[in-house]
């Protein structure tokens, strides 16, 4: 990971392993103060291709110099994701951020009904983004509305999902895989996945594994990246 100052302006892609509870804008932000300290530098261009929520952890590509402006092309690549889906419960931002709002019956789920559903989810599908997202309607960010309680009612918008499996089923919870376009809402799917198997359901665990040919297995946490800059300073 040796390079200059030069070439850090002319360019530089990091592939970050993203920490549980840390924002996007947290890794981006604490990298920005690592690399202007290291080469004493007043400021420096650095951004993220592509959000994970806090509750997420795994592969996060940061830009830095001129590369930046290749953020939108890294934006596009199909992402990869591993997680769990917990069934028989949902909550208002379809993840842990919020408490379990209401609760259903999981009696009647079975191993060959959950694949058949999961079967559903696949290919070009309009999905309906969480109320808890930063979409903005009418100059209002959706998050901000639905922790007033109001619901901006989001406009389904198209996405691609490649593959959705489940790699283990031990109900009320199920791991899963998928590979999805930009754009794609996990937390969506596993609401939606819910609603079609008439059980309700909550993201409980997501972590991105991919993004195009991007492996998180390159990724360095941020300590370890920072370790590294002080290493060969």
């Amino acid at each position: 990971m040796s390079f200059t100052k030069e070439e850090l302006l002319a360019g530089q892609v990091f592939l970050v392993d993203k920490n549980l509870n840390w924002t996007s804008f947290d890794v981006v932000n604490k990298l920005r103060y690592q690399l202007k300290k290291k080469f004493g530098l007043k400021k420096v261009k650095v951004g993220h291709a592509g959000t994970l929520d806090p509750l997420a952890t795994g592969l996060l590509i940061i830009c830095a110099g001129a590369k930046t402006k290749a953020i939108n092309e890294f934006m596009g690549l199909p992402k990869t994701y591993t997680g769990t889906i917990t069934l028989g419960a949902t909550t208002p931002s379809y993840d842990l951020e919020t408490e379990v709002d209401q609760h259903y019956p999981i009696d009647h789920l079975n191993p060959t009904l959950l694949h058949e559903v999961t079967a559903q989810f696949t290919g070009n599908l309009m999905q309906v983004p969480p109320n808890f997202s930063a979409i903005k309607k009418g100059g209002v960010k959706a998050y901000e509305a639905a922790r007033k309680g109001e619901d901006l009612k989001l406009t389904p918008r198209p996405i691609t999902i490649h593959y959705f499996k489940l790699t283990r089923i031990d109900l009320p919870r199920v791991d899963f895989e998928v590979r999805c376009s930009k754009g794609t809402y996990i937390r969506s799917l596993a609401h939606d996945f819910g609603q079609a198997l008439n059980s309700g359901a909550h993201l409980s665990a997501l972590r991105r594994t991919a993004i195009g040919d991007y492996k998180v297995e390159q990724a360095l946490t941020v300590d370890q990246m920072i370790q590294k800059f002080h290493m060969e300073s």
